[in-house]
């Protein structure tokens, strides 16, 4: 097995409060309706620890599933960040990043900070091909997920 790693940044401001768009972010059960592949998450620790299902992706012909626990820290109403929790050292999907809510105007500045790292049965040699295909279904999996929270929200 190799770990693999691909990541991205994205912001757009969006007509929804940041209130509102705190309480989508924030909400486990609406996640999974809104991002593709998500299949749930399990809530423990007081909210603190995320435990998140996702079926099977498609990465260059193989199709590779996952479940990882990441600890969730909110800072009310302007952060959203998460990591490997730390009970949980040897996963084989390390993700990592943060959401920053900006208030603007009426709306809210969104913007992402994401780090995918996954061991896969691929070689080394194949790490460049494999980084763009995580890459471009991060894309993918982004794109589907501002439309769909923009559905959400009520904007589209």
């Amino acid at each position: 097995m190799t770990r693999f790693t691909a990541s991205k940044q994205s912001a757009a401001t969006v007509k929804a409060s940041r209130e509102q768009v705190w309480e989508a972010l924030t909400d486990p059960e609406l996640l999974p309706r809104l991002t593709p592949y998500l299949q749930r998450i399990e809530v423990s620790d007081g909210g603190r620890t995320w435990t998140w299902h996702v079926t099977k992706v498609p990465v260059l012909g193989r199709s590779i599933g996952s479940t990882f626990v990441e600890r969730m820290e909110f800072e009310e109403p302007s952060r959203i960040g998460y990591g490997p929790h730390p009970d949980h050292p040897d996963q084989q999907t390390l993700v990592r990043g943060e959401y920053h809510l900006e208030s603007r105007g009426t709306g809210t500045r969104v913007s992402i900070d994401i780090e995918v790292s996954v061991e896969l049965p691929f070689p080394r040699v194949a790490r460049p091909a494999v980084e763009r295909g995580i890459a471009t279904v991060m894309a993918g999996m982004g794109v589907a997920f501002s439309r769909n929270l923009l559905r959400h929200l009520g904007e589209r």
